[in-house]
């Protein structure tokens, strides 16, 4: 594995499931023994639907501002914060700002199975 990358190295894949919604896998799992890590984009008028994982998501704010749903709590999160959802907790993200809403997410490499709500 490079010790070292840019950011600009990564292509943005599509989240099919959401809307104007983007991912880049900066350090995969097999590239790394216990965490990947993610980067998302969602554009202005964005959003990625409810869904919950079989893991926990640790997640840093790089830039915008969005709604954050995890279980029935709607929380407002900006640059800067820090996110933290727990395994099995269904959640979702809407772009509410102007500007892109970019994300670090760190997973466990572990199995991990999405099931969007209905």
């Amino acid at each position: 594995m490079e010790k070292v990358k840019n950011i600009k190295s990564f292509v943005k894949e599509k989240i099919n499931v959401g809307e104007k919604t983007y991912k880049q896998v900066l350090i995969s799992s097999e590239e790394a023994p216990n965490f990947a890590m993610r980067k998302f984009t969602i554009e202005p008028n964005g959003f990625m639907p409810l869904h919950n994982n079989t893991v926990e998501h640790e997640q840093y704010v790089l830039n915008g501002s969005a709604e954050v749903q995890i279980g029935d709590e709607i929380l407002q999160v900006k640059k800067d914060d820090i996110v933290f959802i727990p395994a099995e907790i269904f959640h979702s993200y809407k772009n509410i700002g102007n500007d892109n809403f970019e994300f670090l997410c760190l997973v466990p490499n572990q199995e991990d199975k999405i099931t969007l709500k209905k």
